[in-house]
């Protein structure tokens, strides 16, 4: 009994103190699942680069997402659980990612080949809001993404070398919203290139 209730102490602890998706991409909440559509824009030329569906669990967390190409080939899918995330992608190595939540509103996400050898890791800083205030690479580029927001809305992603010099520098506008208030078509503009993103949210 003292076992079973150490479990389920642990699991709701865990579950409470990492941060929801639904959060992080500034989603009402109810959303029960969602199509992402990536376009990259040159000139008056748009192209479906990638569409991406996505189930979420009650409390706000990605239970499933399956992530196409422009013509439909399978990229990555990934599935929730208990303690991680399974990512799989045709023709590579199952990879298993990690999330442990550390102090000051941070978190630690790692991504495993076989669970022991390290792909990746960053660290998730968030803001008091659960939006994500900026995300270090800690194990491959050592660069830092800044995150910008004015009004509720991400306005610009800013991306630094460990050095502290700006890389690439993103504008994000919002053009269409729901009654609910997710956004439902985004450009995203930079020197190097320009997207726009379609998302189709599914409520309760």
């Amino acid at each position: 009994m003292r076992i079973l209730l150490f479990i389920f102490l642990v699991v709701t602890m865990q579950s409470c103190a990492t941060k929801k998706d639904t959060k992080k991409r500034m989603l009402p909440e109810g959303i029960k699942s969602a199509t992402e559509e990536r376009y990259e824009v040159v000139g008056n030329q748009k192209k479906l680069v990638s569409k991406t569906e996505m189930v979420f669990t009650k409390n706000g967390r990605i239970k499933s997402s399956k992530t196409v190409d422009g013509s439909g080939k399978v990229l990555q899918e990934t599935k929730k659980k208990l303690w991680f995330v399974e990512e799989t992608s045709p023709g590579k190595e199952k990879l298993y990612r990690k999330t442990r939540w550390k102090p000051n509103q941070r978190e630690r996400i790692s991504t495993y080949a076989k669970k022991r050898d390290k792909a990746s890791e960053s660290i998730y800083h968030y803001n008091k809001d659960g939006t994500i205030d900026k995300i270090v690479d800690n194990f491959k580029t050592f660069n830092t993404q800044y995150f910008h927001y004015s009004n509720n809305e991400l306005t610009k992603i800013v991306t630094k070398d460990k050095n502290d010099k700006v890389i690439d520098e993103v504008v994000v506008k919002c053009f269409k919203k729901d009654e609910k208030g997710a956004c439902l078509s985004e450009s995203r503009t930079s020197a190097k290139k320009q997207e726009e993103i379609v998302f189709t949210p599914v409520y309760e």
